[in-house]
């Protein structure tokens, strides 16, 4: 077992004292990542989602002990900043899917795990996939539709 995790890219070994924290606390403040939010704290709103290994997880459910030798993606990770947005970010900002922004963050890597697995989704689909993330501002409306939009600009979904 390695004594290290990959966020974001880069290869980082947390200290001993940091082990048993859980990994949403870990990202924030060690990690300074502040995207993921800590909106319930026991795993139900989806605030917290990051990317472990591709699939989206609650972060806040997870010890940092236990994601030793995974590959987590946050949201900072998506895209570099000096590059494009990714495809689901862009679209959000497109459909205007963002409103106040908590839960948004945890949208977007639940959309990129969801349209990895099914890259040409119904809108029924769409909101099976979304239905443990809570957004307190909209009717998800724009955030299906942000989502629908992304699935027709990924590489994976042009066939």
């Amino acid at each position: 077992m390695t004594n290290s995790i990959r966020v974001n890219g880069q290869q980082i070994a947390p200290g001993e004292g940091e082990l048993s924290m859980n990994l949403l606390d870990y990202l924030r403040e060690s990690l300074d990542l502040t995207g993921a939010k800590n909106g319930c704290g026991i795993g139900v709103c989806g605030a917290c989602t990051v990317l472990i290994d591709g699939k989206a997880v609650r972060a806040c459910r997870q010890t940092v002990a236990s994601v030793l030798g995974r590959d987590i993606v946050t949201i900072e990770g998506l895209s570099a900043p000096d590059e494009p947005l990714h495809p689901v970010q862009q679209a959000f900002v497109d459909r205007g899917a963002i409103q106040c922004g908590f839960c948004t963050p945890g949208m977007v890597l639940t959309a990129v795990a969801f349209l990895a697995r099914t890259p040409q989704p119904t809108r029924p689909e769409i909101r099976r996939a979304l239905n443990a993330n809570l957004c307190r501002c909209t009717g998800y409306q724009q955030i299906v539709d942000a989502i629908e939009q992304a699935a027709k600009n990924l590489p994976l979904a042009k066939k």
